[in-house]
């Protein structure tokens, strides 16, 4: 449901983009999700069929996602989760995790899209609370939610985590400070949870990504000069892929997903 209780219609838009059903009957939570890729990522499993649960710590930036869903697709009402994951304890999570069993009776995915950079800068010039800051939302946060939702996930036929990941080639180096020791430290949980979970229907993946014009991206690279970056819609598909049926191929690795290229 929308955050403020404003009830929205679906529009004269709906359904107008190509649906398809690769995520039909299935409940899917989003953290970030009014971000760059957390936005593309809730419209492109809206419509292939998803009843999204959108994270993200703005509620007025979630109801505009909660709204593209309604107008421009035929998905089932979405409902809004307002979170600051900078603040969230373990026992947030875990009345995260009962109020979507309580409410949808299941969870199927969980896409980790939030994330926290507050710019390059040296280790002697860097804020210890930015450091600890960009620990704890990027890798800290993605481990306790994870652990909240697994047992719901447990019972999903098909169960899948997938952590949106940067490329550790740009991350890994110099001055990238708290965020980039996160991305190393999620890339290497998939691979720890994958042999976790092993045994059980719930698959982990990663998903590395290319430069996207993000937000985020914009404290790193001065945007004239940045003329590779993507649209984050150009890597939208290949979290419905990860998520869906079609995942499973890609269970315990870390796909470097080729963007969409779209007319």
């Amino acid at each position: 449901m929308r955050t403020d209780g404003e009830a929205t219609s679906q529009g004269a838009h709906a359904g107008s983009m190509q649906e398809g059903s690769a995520l039909k009957g299935r409940v899917i939570l989003v953290t970030g999700a009014y971000g760059g890729l957390g936005r593309a990522a809730a419209l492109a499993c809206a419509r292939e069929g998803a009843t999204l649960v959108l994270l993200g710590r703005k509620v007025p930036k979630l109801n505009r996602v909660y709204d593209a869903i309604r107008q421009e697709t035929t998905a089932a009402e979405p409902a809004n989760y307002p979170l600051d994951l900078e603040g969230a304890a373990p026992d947030d999570y875990a009345e995260l995790a009962a109020r979507i069993e309580s409410g949808l009776g299941r969870l199927d995915g969980l896409l980790h899209c939030a994330a926290e950079f507050k710019g390059l800068a040296a280790m002697e010039r860097t804020d210890p609370a930015d450091f600890a800051r960009a620990i704890h939302v990027n890798l800290t946060a993605r481990w306790w939610l994870t652990q909240a939702c697994l047992p719901l996930l447990k019972r999903a036929d098909d169960g899948a985590v997938v952590f949106a990941l940067d490329d550790p080639a740009r991350s890994g180096g110099a001055y990238w400070g708290g965020y980039g020791l996160a991305q190393q430290g999620s890339a290497a949980l998939v691979g720890m949870l994958h042999a976790e979970l092993a045994s059980t229907p719930v698959r982990v993946s990663g998903l590395q990504l290319g430069g996207m014009r993000t937000a985020l991206r914009s404290k790193a690279y001065v945007e004239e000069d940045d003329r590779l970056a993507l649209d984050p819609a150009a890597y939208a598909d290949a979290c419905v892929t990860l998520l869906s049926a079609a995942g499973k191929q890609h269970r315990g690795t870390i796909w470097a997903a080729p963007p969409a290229v779209r007319a």
